[in-house]
C-alpha cells in the first residue's frame, strides 16, 4: 500500500507540538502510549509545551492501541518521523524514544528496528520480557496474539522479537534510562526491569535503573517525573 502520511495530514496520525516550539529545533522526543490508549489531542499538552519551550519537538504516534511495537508499528512510526522531518525541513534531527508500560517496551524495541536509530531511550515501568508478560495477566494474551497474528514461527519466537530482554544483542549502544516503581502490580519490576538491566550491563550497555519506592504502575510521583524529564533533556545536551 502507498504511504499516505504527510505533514499536511500529520494530526490524523500523531500529536505534534510544532505550534509551541521554540526554534531552532534541537531534536525529536518520541513518546509511545501504553496498552489500550486511544487518545488524540486537539490542543497542546503540558508535555508538548514543556518540551517545545526547550526547542524539542514532542511527537506522539497514534499507533494501534494493541500494537506492542510490532512490524507495522515500527514502519508507521518511521513514516510519521519522516513526514515531520520532511515537512519542517529538519532532516537529521536526533530522535529520543520514550514511553511507559507497553509504551516503555515500544520505546526500547523501536531502537532496535528504527530507520533512524534513536540517540537515547527513557522508559517508565517498561514491559521488558514479553514472553513472560503473555501470562502475567489474563487481559494480555488477546492483545499480544492480535499484534503478532501474522508472524511466522512459534508464538514464543514472535514474542521474543518484541521483547527487550530477548533483544539485548540487537539493541544499539545508546543510553537507556529506566525508572520502575517497586509496588507495580501490573508489570513486576523483578521480572522485567531488574533482569533486563542486569543483562544489558553484562553486555556492556549504558543503562541505569532507578527504583521508585512505594508507588504503583507508572506512578513516578513528582520527583520521579522530574527525573524522567531530566534524562530526556540530558540526551540533547
Amino acid at each position: 500500500m502507498e504511504k499516505i502520511v504527510r505533514f499536511e495530514n500529520i494530526r490524523n496520525f500523531a500529536y505534534l507540538n510544532d505550534g509551541v516550539l521554540a526554534r531552532p529545533a534541537r531534536g525529536i522526543v518520541l513518546n509511545f502510549f501504553g496498552l489500550g490508549n486511544t487518545s488524540m489531542f486537539g490542543e497542546d499538552t503540558e508535555e508538548g509545551k514543556f518540551y517545545g519551550a526547550r526547542g524539542l519537538l514532542y511527537l506522539v504516534p497514534y499507533l494501534n492501541p494493541w500494537a506492542w511495537m510490532n512490524r507495522a508499528a515500527v514502519r508507521l512510526t518511521d513514516e510519521i518521523v519522516g513526514a515531520v522531518s520532511e515537512g519542517l525541513g529538519l532532516r537529521g534531527l536526533p530522535v529520543l524514544s520514550s514511553g511507559g508500560s507497553m509504551g516503555g517496551l515500544s520505546a526500547i524495541v523501536y531502537t532496535a528496528y528504527a530507520a533512524r536509530t534513536p540517540v537515547a531511550c527513557v522508559a517508565n515501568c517498561p514491559v521488558c520480557d514479553a514472553v513472560f508478560h503473555y501470562g502475567e495477566r489474563p487481559d494480555l494474551p488477546r492483545t499480544l496474539y492480535s499484534a503478532l497474528y501474522e508472524y511466522g514461527g512459534t508464538l514464543t519466537e514472535a514474542l521474543g522479537s518484541i521483547s527487550p530482554i530477548h533483544l539485548v544483542g540487537k539493541l544499539p549502544r545508546i543510553p537507556y534510562r529506566i525508572l520502575h516503581c517497586d509496588a507495580d502490580r501490573a508489570v513486576a519490576i523483578g521480572r522485567h526491569s531488574v533482569p533486563f538491566a542486569e543483562k544489558m550491563r553484562a553486555a556492556g550497555s549504558d543503562i541505569t535503573l532507578e527504583v521508585i519506592h512505594g508507588r504503583g504502575h507508572c506512578d513516578l510521583g513528582q520527583e520521579g517525573a522530574e527525573t524522567y524529564k531530566k534524562h530526556i533533556l540530558e540526551a540533547f545536551e
